[in-house]
Order: C-alpha cells, then sequence, then structure tokens
C-alpha cells in the first residue's frame, strides 16, 4: 500500500509493516533515574529500558525519535551518542524529538537553521543547547522539513500523533488516540505553557 492509500485508510497502524528498535551506546539497560544533584529525597521511582541494538549494529532505520527526560537533560551526555545523531541524520527520512531531546538534536547541529521547539519547563537550559536554532516558544509541536520537534511529553504525544495523520492519515491517527483514550489537541500553537512559563 502507498503512503497516497494509507492516508485515505481508515485501518489502525498495525495494520502496517513495522519494526522498532531501541537504540543506545551499549546493549546494556538504560536507567531513566535521575542523577543525585536532582534527586535529593534519594527516591526510586524510575525504569529500565533494555536497547535491542548498540550503536555498532543499528539496523536500517526511516525515523529516529529522540526522548527527552534526564539522560537528555545531563549535560555530559556521552559525546558519543551525540556523534551518532549527527551522522545517522542524513540517512533518516524523520527525526522526531520529544520534549529535552531537542537539546541532544541541537548539539548534534541537526537543529542549526531549523525552527523547533521544547519543554518549556526547561526552556532556558535546552534552548542554551543550539544558539544557530530558532526556537518557537508558542508551539506544541513544530515541523521544519523532516524534523519534527514537540515540548513536553503530552505535547509530544499529540506530535506524534500528528506525524502519523500526515503519513498515514485521520483514520489511523484517530485510531491510535482512541485506543488511548487520548482527547488530541490538532493546533500545533495550541500550547498554554508558553505563558505559563513566561516565555
Amino acid at each position: 500500500m502507498s503512503t497516497a492509500q494509507w492516508k485515505h485508510s481508515t485501518s489502525s497502524p498495525s495494520s502496517f509493516p513495522m519494526n522498532l528498535a531501541i537504540i543506545a551506546e551499549t546493549l546494556d539497560p538504560v536507567s531513566s533515574k535521575p542523577l543525585p544533584a536532582n534527586n535529593t529525597l534519594n527516591s526510586n521511582f524510575s525504569q529500565s529500558v533494555l536497547p535491542t541494538h548498540s550503536f555498532a549494529d543499528v539496523p536500517p532505520i526511516e525515523v529516529l525519535l529522540i526522548p527527552g527526560g534526564f539522560g537528555a537533560e545531563v549535560p555530559e551526555a556521552s559525546e558519543t551518542i551525540i556523534a551518532f545523531v549527527r551522522d545517522i541524520f542524513p540517512k533518516l527520512r524523520y527525526l522526531i524529538t520529544v520534549c529535552t531531546g531537542a537539546g541532544l538534536a541541537a548539539r548534534a547541529g541537526v537543529l542549526d537553521g531549523r525552527n523547533a521547539t521544547t519543554n518549556k519547563a526547561e526552556w532556558v537550559k535546552t534552548t542554551a543547547l543550539g544558539p544557530k536554532t530558532n526556537w518557537i516558544a508558542q508551539a506544541r509541536w513544530v515541523v521544519d522539513g523532516n524534523v519534527w520537534t514537540t515540548s513536553g511529553v503530552s505535547a509530544g504525544t499529540d506530535g506524534v500523533l500528528a506525524f502519523i495523520e500526515e503519513l498515514y492519515g485521520v483514520g489511523p491517527a484517530t485510531s491510535v488516540a482512541n485506543t488511548m483514550e487520548w482527547v488530541r489537541i490538532t493546533n500545533s500553537s495550541d500550547d498554554p505553557f508558553a505563558a505559563l512559563y513566561g516565555l
């Protein structure tokens, strides 16, 4: 089925062939536990993600989604991660960032000269990582060519649903939202958090 046919389909995305690869520096579990500086009460309210591939054995991928969170916010985030994003970007059909994942893309230089957005609560810290990026504060998500950047986690959900709609049509995007019982915001500029954080 061509992309044009998918756009008129009412099928769910599970009707389309897709493969998920979780890529990290190594195959070791990746923890979401905050660093001690961000975890003064020593809480253990996190999980680990098990990668399917390391940077040394990346399968062919068309879409790279860079999540945010504590790992993306660490200033010392591995230069190997930044180099991976920089090197793989020209081979991608699409790049999507969620929340502070935009900071990793910015550090890799792939947002230079582009419009982009990120989480409003972490705005100052994250946008400083991309001085050559045109950061858009009033946005749930921003599309610039083949790069989709989204604000916080909920805005990221709306942005990814908009991405699904763009590629596969409103039917599959609505099917995903309904399965999640998610009430979509379909206006990318509908962002009350820019004002909340004085941006």
